[in-house]
């Protein structure tokens, strides 16, 4: 904090979360990086959102992407050859196109999901059972204060 700003419980808090923040984006870095070489993050996202909701058709899929579903189906095609989701037509429409992970797309995402809640457990074990409470409880009431974010604010950090 900038020595010239004075100190209040408000400002304590906003340095206090600005720099948890920070210690979670590097938990995010790091388990990223083992598929980084395979995976965009917008892709990674992808992965998320299929691994969240299962099958999608294009058009929702790309909505809760925040995406514009044309420029979205040649991403998804790219995805599709490399492997990542698969494309089918829908059992009652065959003019929608039904958007699923693969086994390699959900090994990628299984991956990066198990090394991030490894490292979160791990860093959670050198905290006293009171702690631990204390930063699950404040995780509860900041979650609860953030809402869900934006589909388009997830995209650039892979979650």
């Amino acid at each position: 904090m900038n020595p010239s700003t004075p100190a209040t419980a408000d400002s304590d808090a906003v340095v206090e979360t600005l720099t948890a923040s920070r210690a979670l984006l590097g938990v995010i870095a790091r388990s990223l990086a083992s598929v980084m070489d395979t995976v965009t993050l917008p892709q990674f996202r992808v992965l998320v959102v299929l691994s969240d909701f299962g099958p999608l058709r294009m058009g929702e899929l790309s909505e809760k992407l925040g995406a514009n579903q044309s420029s979205f189906s040649r991403f998804a095609d790219r995805m599709v050859t490399a492997g990542l989701i698969a494309r089918r037509a829908a059992a009652t429409n065959r003019r929608e196109v039904i958007i699923s992970l693969t086994e390699l797309g959900t090994s990628i995402h299984h991956t990066v999901t198990e090394a991030r809640r490894a490292e979160i457990a791990a860093l959670l074990e050198t905290l006293s059972p009171a702690e631990r409470e204390a930063v699950k409880t404040g995780f509860e009431i900041f979650a609860s204060a953030a809402g869900e974010p934006p589909a388009a604010d997830l995209m650039i950090v892979g979650l």
